[in-house]
């Protein structure tokens, strides 16, 4: 069985649109494209290779496909790139008869969730989403994501495309790693845990005024 990881940056208020530049995607009249640049360093590089050091397929967007086939065949030399390049990448589109001119590029084909389900239960390394925000609103939709690696950045970017939306599956997680930058950076990898778990910290006896506040929302 293999997993479905969802691998991020995001900003406090849960932002993930254009981190790496400014003509990356201004869609939507985002202006804050290559916010994560200046927070680089030792400890998210470690991250980073330390995500690509196994083997995985990757899972894209359409957008995020053009992007990255945009730029990382053409970075010689990049362990990324020559990573990206070695690995199978399954592309969510609306036009699967479009041509996909990155090597070892295939559609989900008009089916995504289906297609997702089939390639989670075969053979493989796992399956690793890249940026591809539309596509995630899909899987976290489905209850598709096994596992989620966070890096999360101490900025506030108000509007832009977000990792988690409105409809979004609602899952116990558990904090699998933990680690900080010197930048201010959070990376935490977070696994499956079940179902959301509730409890109260009411009194067993509520009061009358308690009472009453619950039949005000009635």
């Amino acid at each position: 069985m293999r997993k479905i990881i969802c691998s991020a940056f995001v900003s406090l208020d849960g932002v993930m649109q254009a981190p790496g530049g400014p003509e990356e995607d201004p869609t939507g009249g985002f202006k804050f494209g290559g916010w994560t640049f200046h927070f680089w360093d030792e400890a998210m590089g470690h991250a980073m290779d330390e995500l690509f050091s196994r083997p995985f397929d990757l899972l894209l967007g359409r957008k995020t496909y053009d992007i990255f086939a945009a730029h990382w065949p053409y970075a010689k030399g990049d362990p990324i790139g020559d990573a990206f390049g070695k690995a199978a990448k399954y592309v969510a589109t609306r036009s699967p008869d479009r041509a996909l001119d990155w090597k070892n590029s295939r559609t989900l084909g008009r089916d995504v969730v289906a297609t997702l389900r089939d390639l989670k239960r075969s053979e493989g390394p796992d399956l690793l989403i890249q940026g591809s925000s539309n596509l995630n609103q899909t899987l976290i939709a489905n209850d598709l994501i096994d596992e989620y690696r966070l890096l999360l950045f101490p900025v506030l970017l108000g509007k832009g495309k977000k990792l988690f939306g409105d409809g979004c599956s609602p899952a116990g997680l558990k904090l699998a790693k933990f680690g900080a930058s010197s930048t201010g950076m959070i990376i935490a990898a977070y696994e499956r845990a079940g179902g959301v778990s509730t409890g109260d910290f009411g009194f067993a006896e509520p009061s009358q005024a308690e009472l009453e506040r619950r039949k005000s929302l009635r």
